[in-house]
């Protein structure tokens, strides 16, 4: 379950505080217009800061008020055109088609564009019902503008005053989904779970715990200005170091489970990772909090099983019953998460005070680790073609808008169009697999919303107490955007509902029209998704060859690095960053792609088997690091550095043929476990002192029989494609 649909952490969350912070905006200014004004001006003051509140997202301040001044911008000039176009039909069909199609083609600017696109189109259905002349619709757009300005200036203020304490919510999320992450670790001990679905698993927990903590780079890292801050960068890097020590402690967990299957040492080695989880989590829920986080979980019972469990292991060892190398490997293990225990030990002293220099706070130029939004209209021209996924999708967000503005003139009741129009623009979004979550989402939604509405309306009268219902809708509705879209469907319809009433207090029957709208909107939105389609799996080549890219810019680093060529490890987090990004492109859209009808489902197993491989050759990396860091005194230095240079050149090789191989008419790499690139590289002189069972040595050989696998998945998903 997602940390903010806990209630103990929700109160906590910046979900919640977005929430509150919006609802307390936009009615408060509300009901402050009113005190001066009459109701219709109230209600355009209310719009343009409903819309402005769409870009109130978590960000830096600088950024907050670029984001939200551009959705004023925006939003203004699409109310006066749909204004001025509203009293004759045919023009403001014509418009709407248009402003539908500028506004869908901003997708191109990708995640962070997704608000200021559907802010536009919320502010253009809820315009094109103002038939007005050219002097009311320039007064209207001028209470519209002031809404939308006067919601920035209140929200800027209370982001200044609550700019640490976001920082804090957002660093707190990714220590949740960390703890997530490693409760799924734990899982891999459980003799009843599958492998292979359990590393899928953790593959996509991983890609969400690296979006988070990329959430919490660019709010922590950028212009840390007091000793609070100090601290957070301190534990946003504890953070990543645990991670990257946790990613080490990957295994083979098929050998212990064949060993060990009837021992009670897995069992104890879960439970132990379990409660690392939920220590990680406590340190997390001090965050929100603004506490210092100590220590409360004790790991002494589950270690003192594990110890006894090792010692009648080693004896069975001794007497042949259990494989030296299943011992090793849980001695390793068990060693690895005991150096993680110790780990987060320090991550809650970090919560407590400065404990040493920070490198950011040392003059680093954090920025390659920042992300870089630029809007540059080159982007869109380029995208002005036939072959384009974002065109396509305008195209077909424009066919489906004219369709519902036709549907809405059909209705034979009181015509409110605009809501067909919004559901369409709420529902139909660039994926297939997004359209189909939001089309559930919405109509469950909107379905539980009319119900409760009902319900209350029939219950309660008093204006006083409905209004306390609106500010509760009006806060869940943002709340709940991006974690349980559903939700926030609920919320709005009751939002939308609840303050047609309070105008029109006998406007009953609009519950029920509201409910046929929505599922004509829907209808409609569904049957567009299948119009001018980019299917996923048309993305595939490019996207695995940008992670095979990062993966050799990764390896190379990680060889700078331990080798002791680099000066710092700040090349080899940028390579690791960025490949972690192009894996996360890749899991999305096998994700989506797994949403869309099975006859565009393409090599699903064995771009499983190809995101799995490319994981384990970080999991690798980070272990080989660790190795070296253990056995620094008294190891070959020379002899280590040839073969970390044999390895790299050799799994570079794999890699670069894994690339070649997407052409289907590549011959397919050999699959019966012989080294692709092996037979051309010296695998490295060894020296005598530094023995070939050496683990840092069968680690070595584990990156390279992996990036061969790579290469064979690859093979294979390019003559699947070509199929």
């Amino acid at each position: 379950m997602h940390y903010a649909l806990d209630l103990r952490t929700f109160i906590f969350s910046h979900y919640f505080y977005t929430g509150l912070r919006i609802a307390t905006g936009v009615v408060g200014l509300t009901m402050l217009v009113l005190q001066f004004s009459d109701l219709p001006t109230a209600m355009t003051v209310c719009i343009g800061a409903l819309s402005t509140s769409l870009m109130d997202l978590p960000s830096s301040l600088r950024h907050k008020f670029n984001e939200m001044l551009s959705s004023v911008l925006l939003c203004t000039v699409v109310t006066l055109i749909i204004s001025l176009c509203a009293p004759f039909h045919w023009l403001l069909s014509f418009m709407l088609v248009v402003v539908t199609f500028l506004a869908s083609m901003m997708v191109v600017y990708g995640k962070k564009a997704m608000p200021l696109q559907f802010a536009a189109l919320f502010v253009m259905t809820l315009s094109m019902e103002n038939a007005m002349n050219v002097e009311q619709a320039f007064f209207h757009t001028g209470l519209f503008l002031a809404g939308g300005l006067s919601y920035l200036a209140y929200s800027m203020v209370v982001s200044w005053f609550l700019r640490s304490r976001i920082k804090q919510q957002v660093l707190a999320e990714a220590l949740f989904e960390l703890a997530r992450y490693i409760n799924i670790k734990a899982d891999f001990y459980d003799m009843h779970v599958d492998l292979n679905s359990q590393f899928n698993l953790l593959v996509r927990q991983q890609i969400v715990l690296a979006e988070k903590q990329q959430a919490s780079r660019d709010l922590i890292l950028r212009d840390p200005r007091n000793q609070e801050d100090a601290i957070l960068v301190q534990v946003h890097f504890g953070m990543f170091d645990l991670y990257e020590h946790i990613l080490s402690t990957h295994t083979d967990y098929a050998i212990l489970r064949q060993h060990l299957a009837d021992a009670e040492v897995l069992t104890y080695l879960r439970d132990l990772v379990d409660k690392a989880a939920k220590d990680i989590e406590t340190i997390a829920y001090a965050v929100t909090r603004k506490r210092a986080s100590f220590a409360s979980i004790s790991y002494k019972a589950e270690r003192r099983s594990i110890e006894s469990e090792l010692q009648q292991l080693q004896q069975d060892s001794l007497a042949g019953k259990v494989s030296e190398d299943a011992l090793d490997i849980l001695r390793t293990t068990y060693g690895k998460i005991c150096d993680a225990i110790d780990m987060i030990g320090q991550l809650h002293h970090a919560t407590q005070s400065v404990q040493g220099p920070l490198p950011v706070l040392l003059g680093k130029d954090m920025t390659p680790f920042l992300t870089q939004q630029k809007y540059q209209l080159g982007v869109l021209v380029a995208n002005l073609r036939w072959h384009s996924p974002t065109f396509r999708f305008a195209v077909r967000a424009a066919l489906a808008i004219s369709c519902g503005l036709l549907a809405a003139d059909a209705l034979p009741y009181a015509g409110h169009g605009y809501w067909i129009v919004l559901t369409i623009a709420i529902i139909l979004k660039p994926s297939f697999s997004q359209t189909k979550q939001r089309r559930s989402d919405r109509l469950i939604g909107t379905l539980i919303g009319c119900v409760a509405t009902a319900l209350i309306l029939r219950f309660v009268h008093e204006p006083i107490a409905l209004l306390g219902f609106l500010f509760m809708a009006t806060v869940a509705a943002p709340a709940f955007i991006y974690v349980k879209y559903r939700y926030t469907a609920i919320a709005a319809s009751m939002q939308i509902l609840l303050q047609i009433n309070l105008v029109i207090p006998s406007s009953g029957h609009v519950i029920g029209e509201r409910l046929i709208d929505t599922l004509i909107g829907a209808a409609i939105a569904t049957a567009f998704s299948f119009v001018l389609p980019s299917w996923e799996y048309r993305t595939l080549p490019q996207l695995i060859r940008n992670v095979l890219k990062s993966n050799q810019r990764f390896l190379d680093a990680s060889n700078q690095l331990m080798q002791g060529k680099a000066r710092d490890d700040f090349i080899y987090r940028i390579c690791r960053k960025r490949f972690l990004d192009s894996m996360s492109e890749l899991v999305s859209t096998l994700v989506r792609m797994l949403d869309e009808p099975v006859s565009k489902h393409r090599a699903v197993e064995n771009l499983n088997q190809f995101i799995v491989q490319n994981y384990l050759v970080m999991a690798h990396v980070a272990a080989l690091r660790m190795l070296l860091r253990r056995n620094a005194e008294g190891m070959p230095h020379e002899a280590v550095n040839l073969e970390l240079d044999a390895a790299t050149a050799r799994v570079g090789k794999t890699l670069g043929l894994a690339e070649l191989v997407l052409n289907p008419n590549a011959p397919l790499p050999p699959s019966d476990g012989v080294p692709i690139a092996s037979q051309e590289i010296d695998a490295g002189a060894q020296a005598e002192s530094w023995p070939s069972w050496h683990p840092l040595l069968q680690r070595v050989e584990l990156l390279c029989q992996d990036s061969e696998k790579i290469a064979v998945n690859s093979a294979a998903i390019g003559r699947i494609l070509a199929a």
